[in-house]
């Protein structure tokens, strides 16, 4: 059934990059404070970089909870499963860092790992790179199977007509507005 594996090989990445969408787990320390899973996609903004590191590039959204949770702990799970073809879930468990745009490295993971860019350059909040320290699958029976229709078109027209409607610095002022703390109130984006 479920096999820890040494690194993230051939194997595993050729399956990674067939999945359609991806799953991010993140928690805060405090007990009662509100654990989250965000899905991701398209697949093309999740790379595997090197046999323990992977990075996604991370969209403008409602709230800011993976940055807010890596800023405070770093603690983070990637999951993929198989919704088409032989049952599999895929979890990588690891150590998270948040780039953004204005840190020297945000160009080079850019281009070091040639995501697929769905969104207008303005939507590109920060780069996730995950230094992955378990690699595990598991069965995946109960996962059902679901055929891929396509990429949603939302994300891409609500940040087009945020810049039509508001101008360059709309989604700049979207995120000062919902992406500076997380909802138990750590600090997110600056």
């Amino acid at each position: 059934m479920g096999q820890i594996y040494d690194q993230i090989d051939d194997r595993l990445r050729e399956w990674i990059d067939r999945q359609a969408l991806y799953f991010v787990a993140t928690a805060p320390l405090a007990g009662d404070g509100h654990v989250n899973l965000s899905p991701k996609g398209p697949i093309g903004t999740l790379r595997v970089l090197d046999d323990h590191t992977v990075a996604y590039l991370d969209v403008v959204g409602s709230g800011a909870e993976t940055i807010a949770h890596l800023r405070e702990n770093g603690r983070i799970v990637v999951m993929l499963c198989a919704f088409e073809g032989p049952p599999r879930i895929l979890r990588l468990h690891g150590r998270g860092e948040v780039v953004t745009p204005t840190d020297e490295q945000f160009d080079e993971l850019l281009e070091r790992a040639q995501f697929e860019l769905p969104t207008a350059e303005e939507a590109r909040r920060t780069v996730i790179v995950v230094d992955v320290e378990r690699i595990a699958d598991s069965c995946g029976y109960g996962v059902p199977l679901m055929s891929y229709e396509g990429a949603r078109p939302h994300m891409e027209a609500w940040a087009q007509k945020k810049l039509r409607v508001g101008g360059a610095d709309a989604i700049e002022a979207y995120k000062a507005e919902k992406n500076t703390a997380s909802i138990d109130g750590l600090p997110a984006l600056d």
